[in-house]
């Protein structure tokens, strides 16, 4: 690629970041993991076994030490010290369909949050095994009585000297079975709801059964990547602490930022042999699976109200991709959170309605799951059907993300 040509989101490369996009292609091409020998999940959030865990982790080492990982933070915290090269490095996997990085939480949250709030000598610490997939994170955020309303968090943290001790209950926490270290916000002051809250990192894998107890839960699907976190009198110290004490609702807004809207969304595989284009997910999965479920005796993509309603789909998915093209372009851009914020409640609830959809399509087979050989696309399509609904209640129910947008991008009075 020539200096100055356009990349795949609508903005033009310089020539160092066409440079680097050559050098992405050519590793990528030379560099892909061989096929897992145990069924991987349809995202990192439902990581079940070590297997799956070693052979992600593996990949990501790999993408790192190749540079295409961290690509745009210093060399001093574990960084290439490029420029805007990460979303040329995401862009270029994607396109070759590889599998995903399990430190999704900590690439997507804990990093950027560490990264503007914690001191200097913790970024040089946490930041280059983050970004390396050495170390997961989880993020303990959602309580039992706190999810959507996350300022009401109760988990409560009291000075005692240069440290903290930790006791509370936080829930939802994906991939805590597995991390190392936990971003958390907790309670430091009960007479402010907002500036009552403060906010840190845990090492909880090291505290396991010296404070911190993690128990799985049990989706519908049968997965465990949801966990509950159980802290009793932790004691960790004060250097631990991301932002000034009571500032921890503005540090939060920095993870949610990127949590509600800034990452690549998860779509469901399309199945079946052929992955080798990135366009046969979500809805361009969907003509695969016409093509081999029947309906009324004939195959389902010959039927006009299936076929229109695939097409209304990837009216969708493909509006929703320009739209994040257009936010690329100064010129376009109302308001710098819209499009942001719209993809994650957009960008999900069209996951769900594509599976939905599948459903439809697979008819009576649609019964049929993960283990059932007689499966279409493996079972894969009712997995995603039942992970879709996790989805939009994630990171902000579909309902909380129109408020916010409402409130915050379109000014509309604030909801009761």
């Amino acid at each position: 690629m020539s200096g100055g040509a356009a990349s795949g989101d609508g903005r033009k490369d310089t020539p160092e970041q066409a440079e680097f996009r050559d050098y992405c292609q050519d590793w990528l091409s030379n560099n892909l993991p061989s096929p897992p020998t145990v069924r991987l999940p349809q995202s990192p959030l439902e990581i079940m076994t070590t297997d799956q865990l070693e052979y992600l982790c593996a990949w990501q080492k790999s993408a790192y030490d190749a540079g295409l990982v961290g690509c745009d933070y210093p060399e001093a915290h574990g960084g290439a010290g490029r420029k805007d090269c990460q979303r040329i490095a995401n862009q270029e996997m994607q396109s070759v369909a590889s599998p995903y990085l399990p430190n999704v939480i900590g690439l997507g949250m804990a990093a950027p949050t560490i990264y503007f709030h914690a001191q200097e000598p913790l970024k040089e610490r946490v930041l280059p095994k983050l970004l390396s997939g050495e170390e997961i994170w989880c993020q303990g955020f959602s309580e039992p009585g706190a999810g959507s309303d996350l300022a009401s968090v109760q988990t409560f943290a009291k000075k005692d000297g240069d440290n903290w001790i930790i006791n509370g209950h936080k829930v939802w926490t994906s991939l805590a079975h597995f991390a190392t270290w936990m971003i958390i916000l907790v309670r430091t002051d009960k007479s402010d709801k907002y500036k009552g809250l403060s906010y840190f990192v845990v090492p909880i894998k090291e505290a396991l059964g010296k404070g911190v107890t993690v128990r799985p839960l049990i989706k519908i699907t049968g997965e465990t990547g949801f966990n509950e976190v159980i802290f009793e009198d932790l004691v960790i110290p004060d250097a631990w602490r991301l932002g000034e004490v009571g500032e921890g609702w503005q540090v939060a807004m920095t993870t949610l930022t990127h949590e509600r809207g800034a990452g690549p969304l998860v779509t469901p595989a399309s199945g079946g042999k052929d992955k080798s284009s990135s366009r046969r997910s979500g809805s361009y999965g969907l003509i695969d699976l016409a093509k081999e479920c029947n309906k009324g005796g004939r195959p389902a993509s010959e039927d006009p109200i299936v076929r229109d309603k695939v097409m209304q789909t990837i009216i969708r998915q493909e509006g929703l991709r320009q739209a994040v093209r257009m936010s690329r372009v100064p010129s376009l851009v109302d308001h710098p959170m819209r499009i942001p914020l719209q993809g994650k409640l957009v960008g999900t609830e069209i996951m769900q309605d594509v599976a939905a959809l599948a459903m439809e399509i697979e008819g009576a087979a649609s019964s049929l799951y993960l283990a059932d050989e007689n499966a279409p696309h493996e079972g894969q399509w009712p997995l995603a059907y039942m992970n879709s609904f996790g989805m939009t209640i994630a990171a902000g129910t579909s309902e909380v993300q129109r408020n916010i947008l409402g409130e915050r991008v379109l000014g509309l009075p604030k909801s009761k």
